[in-house]
């Protein structure tokens, strides 16, 4: 089984350094819990790796069956628990597609195999949440 490993380094008040795949991301919270907002805080990761994971598939899914978009955006919408520990208990993805003529089964396809097929972090989070989506052309 292969295994993946992130360290994040404190750095002061509640700031933390990450070295992901060679890139730094700074981690912070809001200035009104004692940090400095110097970066994003960990919670939106959660929706970036699923955005990330599932956009990088319907991607590669296109290509190989010739769509050609102009726009293509991934939204990730979050709803979390109002009590602590405050989690996600659903997502919604929008598929944000630009273009001219575009065929929607092919759309519908791709984003059908991600989400049941590839994306990881979709099938992760399916085990601990509702996870939604929808396809939106753009003109």
């Amino acid at each position: 089984m292969a295994k993946q490993e992130v360290k994040i380094q404190y750095i002061d008040k509640m700031a933390f350094k990450a070295n992901i795949n060679g890139h730094e991301i700074i981690l912070d919270a809001a200035e009104e819990v004692g940090g400095e907002n110097r970066g994003p805080r960990p919670k939106p990761f959660m929706l970036t790796a699923l955005a990330g994971c599932t956009g990088m598939d319907v991607v590669s899914i296109l290509k190989k069956m010739r769509v050609d978009f102009e726009g293509f955006n991934v939204i990730v919408e979050g709803d979390l628990t109002e009590e602590h520990p405050k989690q996600f208990y659903k997502m919604n993805v929008i598929y944000e597609f630009k273009g001219k003529d575009l065929p929607m089964d092919k759309l519908k396809k791709a984003v059908s195999l991600s989400e049941e097929r590839y994306c990881g972090v979709s099938a992760s989070y399916r085990k601990a949440m509702e996870i939604t989506s929808e396809i939106r052309i753009i003109h």
